[in-house]
């Protein structure tokens, strides 16, 4: 579990209203993505890039699908969200695929140009702010998950909630901006307590209900990553005992996306 208190927020776009208006590309890819269907995701977002050549939620998106592949690969989300801490430290089996990095950095470059033009326009821009709040959010993952360099990912999260706090002050609605508040405060607040006292120190949130709380509305009010927010509930109830609620949200995940074993197999460990 230590990985996880080093995981940086990956954040989606806004939970109630259609942001682009016909989403259908990005909502199809996104399933596909949490399905375990990479091709797939990518042939949807990248559609999108082409037909919205000025939007970076396009880039910003499939840049999710190279991460969560490499995710699927090295089978991060099991050995660092649910095993244990000296799992976590154990070599591990299979290395980053290098040309999955490369693809994933080309996507996140081509996000930050599309998002900072689109702000340079208009500093109001919702959507390219999220964008970069995406961006920060998966390279944070990366550093944090795949290569463990903690400190540099711990930057890259506390600027990600900062410019969620500031897109949520003028668009409440953002429903998945919420979740860079609540990994920040949650995953933190898992660290010793004088760790979480120099957190503070450094600006970082460690308020572990607050976390959990912003989780619950990402869980409920978001769109392409709620599905994210929920497996981090999930974990959540695991750590505070609550075998139930793990069980509930794990048996939502592997019904909603029958392809990806791993909400199946969690589940089978509870049973």
């Amino acid at each position: 579990m230590k990985a996880l208190c080093h995981a940086a927020a990956a954040l989606a776009l806004a939970g109630a209203p259609a942001l682009h208006g016909d989403t259908t590309l990005l909502d199809t890819g996104f399933r596909h993505m949490y399905n375990l269907e990479f091709d797939q995701a990518h042939r949807n977002f990248q559609e999108w890039d082409r037909t919205h050549p000025s939007d970076p939620v396009g880039p910003v998106s499939d840049a999710a699908a190279y991460l969560f592949d490499q995710f699927d690969r090295m089978k991060i989300l099991q050995s660092e969200f649910f095993s244990s801490d000296r799992r976590f430290l154990e070599q591990r089996t299979a290395s980053p695929d290098p040309a999955l990095k490369r693809q994933f950095e080309r996507s996140l470059d081509k996000a930050h140009r599309l998002a900072a033009a689109a702000l340079a326009r208009d500093p109001q821009d919702a959507d390219a702010a999220f964008a970069e709040i995406l961006r920060m959010g998966l390279h944070s993952d990366y550093l944090a998950l795949i290569e463990r360099r903690y400190r540099a990912s711990l930057e890259e999260t506390k600027a990600g909630r900062e410019m969620a706090e500031n897109l949520l002050a003028r668009r409440p609605d953002y429903g998945d901006a919420y979740l860079a508040i609540g990994v920040e405060n949650y995953l933190l607040s898992l660290k010793p307590a004088p760790l979480r006292w120099l957190l503070r120190l450094g600006g970082a949130q460690t308020d572990r209900a607050e976390g959990i709380n912003k989780l619950r509305v990402t869980a409920k009010r978001g769109r392409y990553l709620r599905p994210f927010a929920r497996l981090l509930l999930a974990v959540a109830a695991l750590r505070e005992d609550d075998r139930a609620g793990a069980r509930e949200l794990l048996r939502e995940l592997a019904a909603d996306f029958p392809r990806n074993p791993l909400y199946r197999e969690e589940l089978a460990r509870l049973q």
